[in-house]
């Protein structure tokens, strides 16, 4: 007996006159985020004549193309923008709706609080807990990293638990040290360059996130899952001098 197909619900708009957004759908959610990589993975496999380039985020796909080759490789009389939308389209349907992801665990030392982590108390009293408290709520969640981006490496996570969720500061730094550890809202990030930055910096990891000279050049991927780990400064100091 034939099953009926799955039909995911699009919505494909237009970014200026070479390129176009497909949403998948709304907020921070790790359902959303499989359809993002999945659909990511297909058009890697599947890339059409005058596909330039992709870019995930948290619910939708930006996807370049070059409207030149696509009107002489389709000899069609519809716009490049309405070929591009219904192959896109065709692919979401094509997308296995269960399909397991592999995924690997990734471990982050931090060590919080002090010089490493300048706003943990600003965190700790917004939400009347102690620095103790926020330490543990942030290192029990497991945090799912959403997409890279902002800056070579950094990577937009979800999953972290809400007991602790801080607005980004009103008045952003012009500094932020590799490896800080920040929450901006509902989300974690780590810094991987030294960048301006709004995020409340919580602690600091000694890891390096950007690696330029790997392939690919960055610790983390997208779909990668987080567990946090509180080190003290020494171990910090004994990380550092063992890379």
């Amino acid at each position: 007996m034939n099953m009926p197909k799955h039909h995911i619900e699009v919505n494909i708009k237009s970014l200026g006159d070479s390129a176009l957004i497909v949403q998948l759908g709304d907020g921070i959610d790790p359902a959303i985020h499989e359809t993002v990589k999945n659909l990511s993975e297909l058009l890697t496999s599947q890339p059409f004549k005058g596909f330039i380039e992709y870019v995930p985020a948290y619910n939708n796909i930006t996807v370049y193309y070059n409207p030149y080759v696509i009107h002489i490789s389709q000899k069609s009389s519809l716009t490049a923008f309405e070929i591009v939308s219904s192959y896109m389209n065709d692919l979401v349907q094509q997308m296995k709706v269960n399909k397991k992801e592999d995924f690997k665990i990734v471990t982050i030392p931090v060590c919080y609080g002090g010089e490493f982590g300048p706003d943990l108390e600003h965190v700790a009293n917004f939400h009347n807990m102690t620095t103790e408290n926020v330490i543990q709520i942030h290192s029990e969640s497991e945090c799912l990293v959403y997409m890279l981006g902002f800056a070579p490496g950094f990577p937009f996570m979800g999953g972290m638990d809400t007991r602790i969720a801080t607005p980004r500061k009103a008045t952003p730094r012009l500094s932020i040290q590799p490896g800080s550890v920040g929450i901006a809202g509902k989300q974690t990030g780590i810094y991987s360059l030294e960048t301006p930055g709004g995020w409340q910096i919580i602690g600091r990891t000694p890891l390096d996130l950007f690696l330029p000279h790997m392939s690919p050049p960055t610790l983390l991927q997208a779909g990668d899952r987080i567990r946090f780990v509180p080190i003290s400064p020494s171990e910090y100091t004994d990380y550092k001098e063992m890379k």
